[in-house]
């Protein structure tokens, strides 16, 4: 059987300061995200299965997608663990979430690799990821730079 790729778009709305960094973003500042999502393996072959065919069912991947990235971050304000007011904000605000690196693109698209990474059936594996944070900006990851 042939090795195929599925990708799947996502977009969600979020926010994030850069303490410390020497630039305009470490202030407050919100980003509309577009992640495209690509998974590899083999289509299912040889079953009497509706699902035969297909690599993974799209809805499913949407399923992962969402409970691990996109229900936390959409619309959330993103900071690194012990900013200062983050509590607060979060009593006053709801949606923060902390983590514990400073919230670049580039560090998020590694969490949200590991997350849907551990999340996803054994018989698939994530090929990569793209994650706009402009429309003219974007990282990459590739499951092969990072074996």
């Amino acid at each position: 059987m042939p090795v195929l790729r599925i990708t799947k778009e996502f977009r969600f709305e979020g926010a994030h300061a850069l303490p410390g960094y020497d630039g305009r973003c470490r202030n407050l500042h919100g980003h509309s995200y577009l992640m495209y999502v690509t998974i590899k393996g083999e289509p299912l072959n040889g079953t009497q299965s509706p699902k035969e065919g297909m690599v993974m069912d799209f809805k499913l991947l949407k399923s992962i997608v969402n409970e691990q990235i996109i229900d936390k971050f959409d619309h959330a304000l993103v900071l690194r663990s012990g900013a200062p007011l983050a509590e607060e904000i979060a009593q006053q605000y709801g949606n923060v979430v902390t983590v514990d690196f400073q919230p670049t693109t580039e560090n998020l698209i590694c969490h949200f690799a590991e997350a849907i990474s551990r999340n996803l059936p054994p018989q698939v594996e994530l090929f990569s990821l793209k994650l706009y944070e402009t429309a003219g900006s974007f990282v990459e990851w590739y499951a092969s730079d990072n074996k």
